[in-house]
């Protein structure tokens, strides 16, 4: 690639998940940033059926100042990938012909179909470079259940809890399920992110509604202990070399950190950062969330969400690949903290995930 030519790059959002919505958001906020002097964009949005449409930077969201509105305003140009020697090539569905290439994609996408390693297989079997974690680190840090139970085993405190499947419900006892794991618990979906059908329970009939309500998003649901502390969350950033924000702190003004919250109300939660923490608790959990991040061989980026108890433990809660871009979403504002602007992030992703396509095309794929 000439030193002069701009890096094409394809920015996937919207996406056949609960979580379109939010990559909408993310995605707007992405596409404003980037540095247009350095990067030709080519916008894909995919619709909720999982169609895949070129779009014109102009008008390529309905509604786009309104959360609640929001939407993708699709194209008449349904597109899809081809591999190439070199890259890939757009191509129009309806004519057959191609339409532009694409260097490097950055999937701003969130939930299923998104960040739990499909699309990055997809964008391996095309031999494109991607933004993210791979296809392993993306899968695991998706399933909740794996991704806790590899973290335990890595000696990471995680909350107690117990994984369920549609086939387990007629033998779940509240009373029995509440001696375990005290009250108040909460019921969530496996494999979903952004608070998509989390559930407080108190009551033997919230805790049927938290079931039918997580089981509508995914097979496999969990059930947590509740942890009382404060919500703690770290920027992670690398593939070998590894680096770490300066952690931030959620204050949610409601029950607990909801979808609406994150992503609806900007008065729904309180975000605190740099958080109020001391020297050695900073350190602490700088190093956990990077040791997390490399226990589910993440690469790219992520960001790794703790409770901080009132004894200072820290108690891993989660991870999230492809954590939100949007306005008032703490990934970016955690590392513009840290020293590293918004436009500035998106390059040192770019880089990363050109540096790993380059080290993965060195290796060998035969024994001649």
């Amino acid at each position: 690639m000439n030193s002069n030519q701009k890096i094409k790059v394809a920015i996937l959002f919207g996406g056949k998940s609960a979580e379109h919505e939010v990559s909408l958001q993310s995605a707007k906020s992405v596409i404003n940033a980037i540095d247009k002097d350095k990067y030709e964009l080519q916008l894909i949005g995919i619709d909720k059926s999982g169609k895949w449409y070129l779009n014109d930077q102009s008008h390529y969201l309905l509604n786009d100042n309104n959360p609640k509105l929001i939407k993708l305003n699709n194209s008449n140009v349904e597109v899809t990938l081809i591999p190439t020697e070199s890259s890939s090539m757009l191509l129009s569905v309806s004519s057959g012909k191609t339409i532009g290439s694409v260097d490097v994609v950055f999937p701003v996408l969130h939930g299923s179909n998104g960040e739990d390693g499909t699309i990055q297989g997809l964008l391996k079997l095309l031999n494109l470079p991607f933004v993210g974690c791979s296809v392993m680190g993306s899968a695991m840090g998706m399933d909740k259940d794996v991704a806790k139970r590899l973290w335990r085993d890595a000696g990471i405190a995680v909350a107690k809890w117990k994984c369920v499947t549609q086939r387990d419900v007629a033998g779940l006892d509240f009373e029995s399920v509440k001696k375990e794991l005290g009250l108040p618990m909460f019921v969530k979906p496996a494999n979903a992110g952004s608070s998509v059908g989390v559930s407080k329970v108190t009551t033997a009939e919230e805790f049927k509604t938290a079931l039918d309500e997580a089981f509508l998003f995914d097979r496999k649901i969990l059930i947590e202990e509740s942890i009382k502390g404060r919500e703690i969350e770290v920027a992670v950033l690398g593939n070998e070399d590894v680096i770490a924000s300066v952690p931030g702190e959620v204050i949610p003004q409601d029950s607990f950190y909801s979808y609406k919250a994150k992503y609806i109300d900007e008065k729904g939660a309180l975000l605190s950062a740099p958080a109020q923490l001391s020297e050695s608790e900073i350190k602490d959990v700088q190093q956990q969330a990077i040791k997390a991040f490399k226990v589910l061989c993440c690469e790219g980026l992520s960001r790794v969400d703790f409770f901080l108890k009132e004894n200072g433990d820290f108690v891993l809660n989660e991870i999230n690949t492809l954590p939100g871009f949007t306005s008032i979403s703490m990934y970016p504002k955690l590392w513009q903290l840290s020293g590293i602007g918004y436009a500035e992030l998106i390059d040192r992703l770019i880089t990363l995930a050109l540096e790993r396509h380059a080290q993965e095309t060195k290796l060998k794929t035969n024994y001649e």
